[in-house]
């Protein structure tokens, strides 16, 4: 009976021998791909506290994440390769090690590919606007690549594959018509560079707003004022007409007729007008540089007539910079005594011109 204790405790120690190795070893990678991950988390941290966007920040940004997955696959292998294990489930780690290294190969250049394409942009801004269109398709062709490249390494033929799919392709065209006619016409509304996010548009189908956002099957604009979105698939925008206030220049001019009576001091209306307009401009539009003028422009009937030209930073400001406007300037014209008249009117009926006679 001692005997049998003792080589029980004997089986016991060597098992926890034999696991005492690898343990070290999955401990030890862990700890070393939390280390490296914390390094570049600091790293990122200190491009961001600079305010700095470079291809070392992004590519730096590209790797978080991936040591601490690619430090535990190799980790695991190693340890399989010190254990007496049968030869099919070593095969199968290595499969694994080779997926898990492809993907995150794959996940780094796919980020950084966005990464340049959105500095890119940011540093262009007139010339092509940023949507979730553009990283989708870049997303959708890197990762199909890694597919095909695991396939291979598993001794997938990927030739049938691709032959396959070009011949399914005719068929699955034929049957999504409908919304590859709105990706492709996402993608020339973005390579047009007629539209960007953020560019104010009305359709001539009535629908105008702000864009938000052109992804690969529609369109997201929001109309001034409101809080709701008005989702346009791709197509209906690619064949309307669009005006686009904000090309070539995101600010617009604003006409606004007044009138005053004909015994007005002209030059001090001109004055008090152009200090409510800049007052104004200044409370609710901050980024407008071109300053607002006055053109008197013609004899009315009961005033003399003239155009308050002032600009706005976006088309949505317009209606609150006109508010504003208008309710201070008839504050300020009451305070200075100018006189905005009221249209005047003599109705002369046939009875008085009878009674007259």
């Amino acid at each position: 009976m001692p005997n049998m204790e003792w080589m029980t405790w004997i089986d016991w120690a060597h098992f926890l021998k034999m696991l005492i190795i690898p343990g070290c070893i999955l401990v030890a990678s862990l700890t070393a791909g939390i280390t490296l991950n914390r390094a570049i988390k600091k790293r990122v941290a200190s491009h961001l506290t600079n305010d700095e966007m470079s291809w070392q920040y992004i590519f730096t940004n590209a790797l978080q994440g991936v040591p601490i997955s690619l430090c535990l696959v190799v980790g695991l292998y190693w340890m399989v390769n010190t254990i007496d294990i049968i030869e099919p489930l070593v095969k199968i780690f290595s499969y694994i090690l080779f997926t898990v290294i492809i993907f995150s190969i794959t996940r780094v250049i796919a980020r950084t590919v966005n990464g340049v394409l959105d500095m890119q942009i940011e540093h262009s801004q007139e010339k092509m606007p940023k949507t979730t269109l553009l990283n989708a398709i870049v997303n959708g062709i890197i990762y199909a690549m890694g597919i095909l490249v695991v396939l291979q390494y598993y001794g997938i033929s990927i030739a049938p594959i691709l032959t396959a799919l070009g011949v399914g392709g005719m068929a699955v065209a034929l049957s999504l018509q409908e919304t590859l006619a709105n990706i492709f016409s996402g993608l020339h509304l973005i390579l047009s560079k007629q539209l960007r996010l953020g560019d104010y548009i009305r359709l001539s189908t009535g629908e105008e707003g702000r864009v938000t956002d052109i992804t690969w099957r529609f369109t997201t604009i929001v109309p001034s004022g409101d809080s709701n979105m008005v989702v346009i698939p791709n197509q209906k925008i690619a064949s309307s007409n669009i005006t686009n206030y904000s090309m070539p220049r995101r600010d617009i001019a604003i006409k606004i007729p007044v009138g005053v009576a004909y015994d007005s001091d002209l030059d001090k209306v001109e004055r008090v007008t152009l200090e409510v307009a800049r007052t104004v401009i200044e409370q609710v539009d901050e980024g407008v540089q071109i300053p607002p003028a006055v053109r008197f422009h013609t004899f009315g009937e009961s005033s003399i007539d003239f155009n308050v030209i002032m600009h706005s930073s976006r088309f949505d400001h317009q209606f609150l910079l006109k508010h504003e406007f208008i309710k201070a300037l008839t504050r300020r014209y009451r305070e200075e005594g100018i006189d905005i008249p009221y249209p005047i009117r003599t109705v002369i009926s046939s009875s008085s011109v009878d009674e007259t006679r």
